[in-house]
């Protein structure tokens, strides 16, 4: 069975510029933008007080993202979120003052007109995308990589996007979604990917997915958790887990709670540009092979990266069944506590954290960690059963078995 790979963080800090990206009072504006949305309400913050005793930590909390707005994902934070700053920018106004009634009425068609939003996704960051162009009146583009799943691409579809699965991996459907922007009129490349040059729209993403994280702190402070001591957060090109970070880094200014970004081992670009140790962004590139879709990206979000390096204190790589695990884990936890449904992107932190407290083999990074009876952690649940066939054969059929 493959092994857990892993680095602390002892990358050179420079001046964290990006960090005020995610200033409490831009993810503030977020969320205040997605209350205005009549299918908006929170998602829960589920705690597992039987299975933290199990494992011998002191309270785990997951956010369960698979309630948000009925798109079994957490994604649609980020990308309507830009759509809408976008769309102020072009007006000359605040997002403040655009809500979702004057998204959706005739005074921005006249006003505004109609863009063609284009993405790449594996599925759940187009379908937000989609989901948001057919409530606002706009069009969306959107270009899968290689392997995605027809299930995702026919949920894609049903919100009146033009979507396609192409024989390219997920990087490369990011460069096609930017030339096809550039020869359409009222073109707009919506992701979170952020390159030399296009770092606004990403930017703006990423204070979408704050609404996540301030919700959860929120949440926790109800719960009568002030400060959680360890944050687990998945990374694929990085602007989640920058996010997740740069917020709960403004949160709790130089006493920030340790975090660990979780990654596929088979698009680990983060834990391979921490291992270098220079502070260098590399990449991954190839197929990237992984049950994980949502995180099978090889190219590292520019700004997330420069939050992460100077905040972030792990990177680890998982294989497959590190996120199998966590899935079943959550799906049939310890009697009496809430059952979680995770998809495969959601779920690695989950089984991560059982392995190091379940495993003298990772006794080294469970104490480098500080993990043990005091912990109190939170992870999130990015997805639900985004491909209801793939979940299946996981949780009921035990597919990628962790022992």
């Amino acid at each position: 069975m493959e092994k857990i790979k892993w680095v602390s963080n002892e990358m050179p800090k420079t001046d964290d510029k990006e960090l005020s990206v995610m200033s409490i009072e831009s993810v503030k504006k977020a969320k205040a933008f997605r209350e205005s949305f009549p299918q908006y309400s929170q998602t829960p913050l589920v705690k597992l007080d039987k299975m933290s005793e199990y494992l011998g930590i002191g309270s785990l909390f997951v956010k369960d993202e698979s309630y948000r707005f009925g798109l079994n994902a957490f994604k649609v934070l980020g990308g309507s979120f830009a759509m809408a700053r976008y769309i102020a920018q072009k007006l000359g106004r605040d997002v403040s003052e655009l809500d979702y009634d004057y998204l959706t009425s005739d005074k921005l068609k006249e006003e505004f007109g109609q863009a063609t939003f284009f993405t790449a996704t594996d599925g759940n960051h187009g379908r937000g995308v989609a989901w948001a162009a057919n409530k606002l009146g706009q069009k969306a583009v959107v270009y899968m990589p290689k392997g995605s799943s027809p299930i995702r691409l026919e949920n894609i579809l049903k919100e009146n996007a033009e979507a396609s699965i192409t024989d390219v991996n997920y990087d490369e459907c990011v460069r096609i979604a930017a030339a096809e922007a550039e020869k359409t009129e009222n073109g707009v490349v919506v992701q979170d990917t952020a390159w030399d040059g296009y770092e606004e729209i990403p930017a703006w993403i990423m204070q979408g997915y704050g609404t996540m994280a301030l919700e959860a702190a929120e949440q926790l402070k109800t719960a009568g958790c002030e400060r959680p001591t360890h944050i687990f957060i998945q990374a694929g090109v990085g602007s989640l887990a920058g996010a997740v970070q740069g917020f709960f880094a403004n949160l709790f200014p130089g006493n920030c709670p340790t975090t660990v970004v979780v990654e596929a081992d088979e698009a680990a670009c983060l834990y391979k540009s921490a291992s270098a140790g220079d502070g260098k962004i590399r990449f991954v590139d190839g197929d990237m092979q992984t049950i994980m879709a949502g995180l099978a990206c090889g190219e590292p979000n520019t700004i997330s990266w420069e939050i992460l390096k100077n905040n972030s204190s792990f990177f680890v790589s998982c294989p497959d069944w590190v996120a199998a695990k966590g899935m079943r884990m959550l799906a049939a936890p310890v009697k009496g506590d809430t059952p979680v449904t995770s998809g495969e992107s959601g779920a690695v932190s989950m089984g991560l954290i059982a392995t190091l407290m379940e495993s003298d083999d990772y006794k080294d990074l469970r104490e480098s960690m500080g993990l043990d009876h005091s912990s109190k952690i939170i992870m999130f649940s990015t997805e639900g059963d985004t491909d209801p066939e793939n979940y299946r054969a996981i949780v009921w059929n035990g597919a990628h078995p962790s022992i």
